[in-house]
């Protein structure tokens, strides 16, 4: 409710003009029951026992009654049109906030919170918000209009009977109170179960040919089918517990009719109430009845939408782990341009990633980084790029700890390629010019011829050519090449390359390390490769090994000095040093 009452606050106006067309249009509805009691008790006997034949005021009667009708539905529809367009537009507030945090969360909040499930709540839990939004204005006011009004209207027409009516009701509110408590939990466990689908559909739908050329597609289909299943049992379980109520209610209500109608009767007999108005107590008890059945409806939606509020909350309020720093990039020649000293860094804070690292690049100079799959290279960027900070030690640029750089500063100085990057659905251009106003037509075309990109202009759309999404329709040594192309285009001060040449042939991967070389002469470049050949010419190569550097140095001091380095060189460059 709070989350809702924060959404809405920014359209009190409009909430205010939909909110009264809804009390008066509800008034309206409760106002035609009693003008058939009038017009049964006393109009219609009037005329028999005066012998008039005439129907004026009958006709007048009933012609207020249409009035009074389509009032209620002018007023019902306008208010549910207001209601939708401040529910459709608050949500969208809410998605840009969201988003807009989601962006600024710290790679290790964004672990925490796991991708799939930050999808999941983007959309499904949004969508909760945006229908309790709406049925809150719309049935939120009308119905306890109704409830509280057929009520009153009721105690005019017949205490007595209202009496047993109003006994009903703490024994329904029970009913609605305690399946709620019930089913906000069990709505909270559905959006988790519906946060692994999202995450096993991800995952199929990303590795789709993987699966299919391993002739897995059964299992993935069980697997699957196991999660869908979960999810519907965690669906049932919560709709199954929120639907008793209405059953429930609905006996309670039924029996307090059957009530109502017998000791009806009887005063009828006793001549204590009258046909009309007996008539018009039933319709407003089935007025109450249906306001209770629209009230119960809210406690479902808002149960659903209290799990989702919590969750899209727990976002929102997240602490900022990772403060942004306050000082500008200044190059100090006299400095070095990185500097890694005592490094050491857990993902889960319990085995250390790496450990102990220490370096130095002048700028314009080249390292090149070595090692096993999981070794620690690709943390070495992370903590580079100031996606996560580190546990001990520190980094510099230009003599500057990373932690206070400016983050957009610091970023907007690297270039990188990474293991695993996207190609976004969109034109060859757009991908590489990636909305970088300061980045020309010229600075594309160099990239290009710097990435060995030709290809492009061998299609028939050349740079308008549009990509599927994640490059489906580009061969791997494409993507590639057109991801170097979107880092080079920046110009940057720092270049890296984490096994960005892994589908390029060895003549494509050194003609493209040779033209690096010759236009970005005062990038320090950071290139992590697997093969020797792509790292031979670097000022610096690190042997990376369970987190740590077990050798450093150019290429001819560790050919001599590590067994290790000696063997990865001999596996792959036939034993042959320089």
């Amino acid at each position: 409710m709070k989350m809702i009452l924060r959404l809405v606050k920014p359209y009190w106006k409009t909430l205010t003009v939909s909110l009264t067309f809804k009390s008066v249009g509800a008034l309206a509805d409760l106002f035609l029951p009693w003008l058939i009691a009038y017009m049964i008790d006393i109009e219609i006997p009037l005329l028999k026992t005066s012998g008039s034949e005439n129907l004026m005021s009958l006709y007048m009667l009933g012609g207020l009654m249409v009035l009074i009708a389509f009032m209620g539905l002018y007023l019902n529809v306008a208010a549910n049109r207001k209601a939708e367009y401040i529910a459709a537009n608050a949500v969208e507030g809410l998605r840009h906030d969201l988003f807009k945090r989601i962006e600024t969360l710290s790679a290790n909040q964004v672990d925490q919170l796991t991708r799939p499930s930050l999808i999941s709540r983007m959309t499904t839990d949004t969508y909760n918000m945006y229908n309790a939004t709406a049925v809150m204005q719309r049935l939120g006011v009308r119905a306890p209009v109704l409830l509280l009004g057929g009520i009153l209207m009721s105690l005019l027409l017949d205490p007595v009977l209202t009496l047993i009516m109003v006994a009903m009701l703490p024994l329904i509110i029970i009913i609605v109170y305690f399946y709620s408590k019930k089913g906000i939990p069990l709505y909270k466990k559905t959006q988790a179960s519906v946060d692994k689908l999202v995450r096993k559909l991800r995952e199929y739908v990303s590795g789709a040919r993987v699966v299919r050329a391993l002739s897995m597609s059964d299992y993935e289909n069980e697997k699957f089918e196991e999660a869908n299943q979960k999810t519907v049992s965690s669906e049932l379980k919560a709709t199954i517990t929120m639907s008793k109520i209405n059953p429930m209610m609905n006996a309670v209500m039924n029996v307090g009719l059957v009530f109502v109608l017998v000791v009806g009767a009887y005063r009828i007999n006793q001549g204590n109430t009258q046909i009309g108005q007996i008539m018009a107590f039933v319709t407003y008890f089935t007025i109450i009845l249906n306001a209770m059945m629209s009230i119960t409806r809210v406690f479902v939606i808002s149960s659903r939408a209290t799990a989702s509020a919590e969750r899209i909350d727990e976002v929102l309020n997240m602490p900022i782990d990772m403060k942004d720093g306050y000082l500008d990039i200044i190059r100090d020649p006299n400095k070095p341009h990185i500097e890694f000293k005592n490094v050491s860094f857990s993902y889960n804070q319990k085995e250390s990633n790496i450990k102990n690292i220490s370096f130095s690049l002048k700028q314009g100079q080249t390292l090149g980084i070595i090692g096993a799959t999981g070794s620690g290279k690709t943390t070495l960027i992370n903590l580079l790029m100031r996606f996560y900070d580190v546990d001990e030690g520190e980094i510099k640029i230009f003599g500057k700890n990373i932690v206070n750089l400016k983050q957009n500063a610091l970023r907007s100085k690297i270039g990188v390629v990474f293991q695993n990057d996207l190609i976004f659905a969109d034109s060859i251009y757009g991908n590489i010019q990636f909305n970088r106003n300061q980045i020309t037509n010229d600075d594309i075309k160099n990239a290009t011829e710097v990435a060995q990109a030709e290809f492009i202009y061998d299609k028939k759309e050349d740079m308008n050519y549009q990509m599927a999404q994640r490059g489906m329709n580009l061969s791997g040594g494409q993507k590639q090449r057109i991801l170097i192309a979107r880092a080079v285009a920046g110009k940057p001060d720092i270049m890296i390359l984490d096994d960005a040449s892994s589908a390029l042939d060895y003549q494509t991967d050194m003609k493209m390390r040779k033209s690096l070389k010759q236009i970005l002469k005062d990038t320090t470049m950071i290139i992590i490769a697997q093969r020797i050949s792509s790292l031979k010419d670097s000022d610096l190569i690190l042997l990376i090994d369970n987190g740590e550097i077990v050798a450093k140095g150019t290429h001819e001091e560790l050919m001599q000095t590590s067994k290790m380095y000696q063997e990865i060189a001999y596996y792959q460059l036939g034993g042959v040093s320089s």
